[in-house]
This record gives structure tokens, sequence and C-alpha cells, in this order.
């Protein structure tokens, strides 16, 4: 699936079972809730932090699909293309730093 057609299915899903999209401020608040999900999960498992009984269980990928729908969500409900976004994107970081992190020392010590 193109991200085109995941905005497409999101659109289509919020059309079909969700009524309506939340309003823009009120799904950045859901997305900062999202990604805060996410750090839990890197934090305790990747981290140092221990995990709590209520963090078994918690599906990494689950809580990433989570943050990628509410960013979908908002490039649908604001007109941003993110396919286009995207390359644009690429080119950007491309010209930018096409040798800044091949130069990088820190990159390269283990």
């Amino acid at each position: 699936m193109t991200i085109n057609e995941a905005q497409q299915r999101v659109d289509q899903w919020i059309k079909t079972y969700g009524v309506r999209y939340f309003n823009e401020l009120t799904n950045m608040a859901i997305l900062s809730e999202e990604v805060g999900e996410v750090a839990r999960i890197i934090a305790r498992r990747y981290g140092e932090q221990s995990c709590k009984p209520s963090d078994e269980g918690k599906d990494l990928g689950d809580e990433l699909a989570d943050v990628l729908w509410v960013v979908m969500c908002l490039a649908n409900q604001t007109g941003v293309d993110l396919d286009t976004a995207l390359e644009r994107n690429f080119a950007k970081k491309t010209q930018r730093d096409h040798h800044r992190h091949l130069e990088n020392d820190k990159l390269t010590q283990t």
C-alpha cells in the first residue's frame, strides 16, 4: 500500500465508522498521547526503565501504527499529500545532509 492509498483508507474509515474527523487541535493532542505510548514502550524495552505489569503485552508496532494513523488524519484534514511531502523531504535531506553523516566521526565510533 502506498502512503496515498493509506491516507485514502483512513479517510474512508473515518467517513464510514468515525462519523467525522476530530478537529485538528484534538488530533494534535491525540498524536502527542500516541507518541507518549511509543516512548513508554521504548523506555522500558530498550532503555533503563523497568516494566510495570500494565506494560506487559504492549505492541510497539501497534503503537507506531496509531501514530501513523493520526498523522494521516492530520494530513487529510489539512490537505497534505504525504507521498509528495515525503518525496520533497527526501530531496531536502539528501541535498542538505549528503556528506554530513558520512563525515561524522561520532557515527563511526562503536
